[in-house]
């Protein structure tokens, strides 16, 4: 079998080229991936105005954020495997309708219960929408040199959107409404769906397995329970049923999806696909990556809006920094570094990097300069962010047959998704168990006005929230770097079924090497 065909599960198609429209295509799936991953992070900016507007509470703030999130994480696996059976252009385009339309929803939205309810169809629809713009550009681009290019590209979006929302949210929140933070995703959706409707061509599956329904209740339950206990956890403890109940039974589901998945006929997440090293550390890296990226958004906001005092733009600006250095550095380590020596010390060094900066932003304190003690750190956050996630992406879609290309898309937008809803909920209740002991700690007669803390204790205590927080995610980071580097094979990426090939310096080298790439499937 030669390596071309070993790695797309097929034979080669001597008579097909590369798509003439394949860059057109990429424009297309960057910007549906940059509007599903900056809505992550684009009401972040707006929450305090929204949160004013429809009169919620601080630790329901969360809900906005987490509703989005637990809906795509539960369904990504059944989206992208939808994807694969009738077609990543009918999900794709049905996806970026869905989405608009709960868009404009949730700007409309009256009540605290209406923008919960919008944000999770917007999630909803993203699992179909996001899985199908990665399947597409996996079997679109081929040829290692275009691969590493729009895979850079890819990466650099799926790092910086989130930060990029900050920026966005910010401009939106500031001159016009923070409804506009949902209503742009309409433009961003009808640019998408003129751009798609033309180069994309349906091309449904040959095969037609039955749909695994049980693996989509088992995995898309696993993920509700395993998020819900964790929100729960902030407003509630850790010790009351309603979380630790939640967790148990996720973990119970998880483990009961991963032993059907071994004994369904059609699996809704072939083992082929996950027991890969590579794929599966890939896969680990972008889940810790988004546990620990998306909850530091979160406050990062808030610290400098609410400590330092700036408005909604100047603080989306104030990341621009890190956007730039997670685009450099995804399209370096993608295109230069990824050929010649593969993603295991990419990931190792970025998250090592990650690390650090989180170490170093936790030096901020109630009067710090941004230039002292912020720039720094998401300079250095940046350049761990892009040396990861853009190497993860590409490795957990190398060579994967046509026909496991959607669910392995999904793979790994699940990973991203879950990861950033654990983490965010998880350091959301650790930053406010650490608020709260630190005003108990410190509130005295002389702390105090009116028998409640005054605005100086309050505020040393939200500092002293979010370090703990920053102080957590390094050690996340930390943690990733040594059990993603203990899984991720040494040297450059290798098709399953060619151990004398061998991907490097832009080409692949075998004996049986094709020169034409696979026929192309959407």
């Amino acid at each position: 079998m030669s390596e071309v065909s070993a790695s797309t599960g097929g034979p080669p198609d001597e008579t097909a080229g590369p798509d003439p429209r394949r860059w057109l295509i990429l424009g297309v799936v960057g910007l549906a991936q940059l509007m599903v991953v900056l809505d992550i992070t684009i009401v972040n900016i707006a929450l305090p105005t929204a949160q004013k507007a429809l009169g919620f509470s601080t630790v329901d703030r969360q809900w906005v954020v987490t509703a989005y999130a637990l809906a795509f994480g539960s369904l990504l696996l059944f989206g992208g495997r939808m994807g694969d059976l009738i077609g990543r252009k009918i999900t794709f385009l049905g996806g970026l309708i869905g989405f608009a339309g709960a868009s404009a929803v949730g700007g409309a939205a009256t009540s605290f219960g209406m923008l919960v309810a919008a944000r999770a169809c917007q999630g909803a629809f993203g699992a179909f929408l996001a899985p199908s713009a990665l399947g597409v550009l996996t079997t679109t681009f081929s040829d290692p040199k275009e691969r590493g290019k729009a895979f850079g590209v890819f990466g650099a979006i799926a790092g910086s959107g989130a930060a990029v929302g900050l920026v966005l949210g910010g401009l939106l929140t500031e001159y016009l409404s923070w409804r506009w933070c949902l209503y742009v995703n309409l433009f961003f959706a009808g640019f998408a769906g003129v751009g798609g409707a033309i180069p994309l061509q349906r091309h449904p599956s040959r095969q037609r397995p039955k749909l695994d329904v049980l693996g989509v209740v088992l995995a898309a339950g696993s993920m509700f329970c395993l998020v819900y206990g964790f929100s729960n956890a902030a407003s509630h403890s850790w010790h009351t049923p309603s979380t630790y109940g939640f967790l148990a039974a996720g973990v119970l589901l998880l483990v009961a999806f991963g032993w059907w998945q071994t004994r369904a006929a059609n699996p809704l997440l072939p083992p082929r696909i996950v027991l890969d090293r590579n794929r599966g550390g890939s896969y680990l890296a972008i889940l810790i990556l988004g546990a620990g990226m998306f909850g530091i958004f979160l406050f990062l906001t808030y610290y400098l809006q609410q400590t330092l005092g700036f408005s909604p733009v100047i603080t989306g600006v104030a990341v621009l920094p890190m956007v730039a250095l997670i685009a450099l550095t995804a399209n370096l380590s993608t295109i230069v570094l990824l050929p010649r020596v593969g993603p295991k010390p990419l990931v190792i060094v970025g998250m090592l990097l990650a690390a650090g900066g989180m170490v170093w932003l936790t030096r901020i304190g109630l009067h710090s300069s941004y230039a002292g003690a912020v720039l720094g750190p998401l300079l250095v956050a940046g350049a761990g962010f892009g040396f990861t996630i853009a190497p993860s992406i590409n490795t957990g879609t190398f060579g994967v047959a046509p026909q496991d290309a959607g669910v392995a898309s999904a793979t790994v937008n699940t990973g991203q998704q879950i990861g950033g809803s654990i983490g965010t909920s998880l350091l959301n209740t650790i930053f406010a168990s650490a608020v709260a002991s630190y005003i108990a700690a410190h509130l005295t007669s002389a702390t105090a006005v009116r028998g409640r803390p005054g605005p100086h204790l309050v505020g040393l205590a939200l500092v002293h929230g979010y370090t703990t927080a920053f102080w957590w995610s390094a050690a996340i980071f930390a943690a990733g770097a040594v059990i993603c580097g203990a899984l991720l094979r040494r040297g450059p990426l290798t098709p399953a079924g060619a151990p004398g090939a061998r991907v490097g310096a832009g080409a692949v080298q075998s004996a049986h090497a094709a020169d034409e790439p696979p026929a192309v499937h959407f």
